[in-house]
């Protein structure tokens, strides 16, 4: 890894990071405010018809993928007009998905609330009107997703930083005009909603056509460009209505079997799972670049290097999060909410640790999307989601509990992160057993050695008050900085970490 490149790398994890952490914290806060001003179950309503429009918008999720790596690609091979191009054909083919998304979407979707969802009738008009809300961001998150590529593929994450300052104050304004005058509530929130997703979009769009050249838009639909990147994202198509049905899918399932409480229950925990994800979301965003661009200049071994670096340290980054929250779960939601809906903190626990084997399954994957082969991937990965689906679907049929989701996809994502993934970049990326051990035995150590000191102290502290809380958090976090640095880091790791210690000593003294 060349120094320009760590420090590229650091730069962007930096801005990242200080983004997450911003926007996690005001995201937290507002989560709080919104489920006690909404209600249990206006808050499950909403989070299961804005599931309706994600889960048909998984043809854009195939997409993304492919308009992201083609930029990036691009990008790497210096091709400026060929950038051009690419850009102007990708966005075209968005306006059109986005216009076939928003018609299934008032057609079939519509039908579906009508017929299918379990919503109290007097809830039904805003339940609707909310849907009808959604779908119009959705159409333009659609149209959002080639302009968000450039930004990834210039590796200008600064920007979201940026953002994110305006982002999470007006949702800081949410919580409190939420409560203001005699307005449905569910209704004026859908609309506040919809109001700071397009101004963002809005600001992007301004912001890549001001910076980056390729984003002037031209009305273009290059055959040549997009034959390969609909081939690529054709792969994907599969794999998206997998992750769709595990996503969305359940949450529209959850809303089938059980009452909105429920589904407010599973939507808190995937909002604590994603905020804890964003630390390895954003080292990944900021890394995944360099791995493809070095692919793009044949430099395989840098770009094999590099990926394998990246996930053990992907994964130490989600671990140090999922342990603390694992054991903390109960108390977590508590202090957050005030009153934990049924199943919450089961979900929570659960949802945490299938994370950690999701860290695999999505870091290999980068090796899979760098070379452009997907096909293998996308057979095997979604079958095994597709499979899961119905499962579920049965097993509530039989009465059982709504934890039986969680426990699924734990195995759904234990088997592709430790098995599928591995055999696929090692068969197609000619990768070797031993540079995927290389990644799990450390992985394994630090999770093994970290674990049984957690539950050690798990018994003897009390996290009643926030300051029991916050000491047992901090101390299963330690323990797990400890750990990793011992039996995670190889000497080459430890002594870069030792000299930049030493080095801001001697700046600051």
């Amino acid at each position: 890894m060349s120094s320009s490149s760590d420090k590229i790398i650091a730069k962007n994890t930096l801005f990242l990071y200080f983004r997450m952490m911003f926007t996690m914290l005001v995201a937290l806060f507002t989560s709080r405010v919104i489920l006690q001003k909404l209600g249990v179950n206006d808050y499950g309503i909403y989070q299961a018809v804005g599931g309706i429009v994600g889960f048909l918008g998984f043809l854009n999720g195939a997409l993304s993928t492919g308009s992201s790596r083609f930029l990036t690609f691009e990008l790497g091979t210096g091709d400026k007009n060929k950038l051009r191009d690419t850009f102007s054909s990708v966005l075209t083919v968005h306006i059109i998905l986005a216009l076939i998304i928003a018609v299934l979407a008032e057609t079939i979707g519509l039908w579906f609330i009508y017929n299918k969802m379990v919503i109290a009738p007097k809830r039904l008009d805003a339940a609707v009107f909310a849907f009808h809300l959604s779908v119009l961001a959705s159409f333009l998150s659609i149209t959002q997703i080639p302009y968000n590529a450039s930004i990834i593929a210039h590796e200008k994450m600064s920007v979201y930083a940026y953002v994110s300052i305006y982002e999470v104050s007006t949702k800081l304004a949410i919580c409190y005009l939420i409560g203001l005058g005699g307005y449905d509530r569910l209704k004026f929130y859908a609309i506040l909603i919809l109001f700071v997703q397009a101004s963002v979009m809005i600001f992007y769009r301004i912001y890549c056509v001001k910076n980056f050249e390729e984003s002037k838009y031209k009305p273009l639909f290059d055959k040549k460009i997009l034959k390969p990147i609909l081939s690529f994202s054709g792969w994907s198509l599969f794999a998206g209505g997998s992750i769709a049905l595990s996503n969305q899918g359940i949450i529209i399932l959850l809303n089938m079997f059980f009452n909105p409480a429920i589904v407010a229950s599973r939507a808190i925990s995937i909002q604590v799972n994603m905020a804890a994800n964003q630390f390895v979301q954003n080292f990944r965003t900021a890394v995944n670049p360099q791995i493809v661009k070095r692919f793009a200049a044949k430099d395989y071994d840098g770009s094999k290097h590099l990926l394998l670096e990246s996930t053990k340290f992907s994964y130490y980054l989600m671990f140090v999060i999922s342990l603390p929250v694992f054991f903390l779960a109960r108390p977590l939601l508590h202090l957050w909410l005030g009153l934990v809906p049924p199943y919450a903190d089961i979900f929570l626990q659960i949802i945490i640790i299938q994370s950690l084997f999701q860290v695999f399954d999505s870091s290999l994957y980068t090796a899979l999307y760098a070379k452009g082969n997907l096909r293998e991937n996308a057979i095997l990965s979604p079958t095994l989601g597709f499979v899961v689906f119905p499962t579920i679907y049965v097993l509530f049929k039989l009465n059982f509990s709504p934890i039986t989701l969680s426990w699924a996809y734990l195995i759904n994502y234990a088997i592709l992160g430790l098995i599928v993934k591995p055999l696929l970049v090692i068969k197609i990326v000619n990768y070797t057993w031993r540079d995927i051990f290389s990644v799990f035995k450390p992985c394994a150590i630090v999770t093994l050695v970290s674990v049984i000191p957690a539950v050690a102290l798990n018994r003897v502290m009390n996290s009643a008050t926030v300051l029991q809380f916050a000491g047992q958090a901090l101390a299963i976090v330690a323990i797990v900085c400890v750990v990793t640095y011992i039996f995670g880091l190889d000497k080459r790791m430890k002594e870069k970490m030792i000299g930049f210690v030493r080095a801001k000593i001697r700046m600051n003294g």
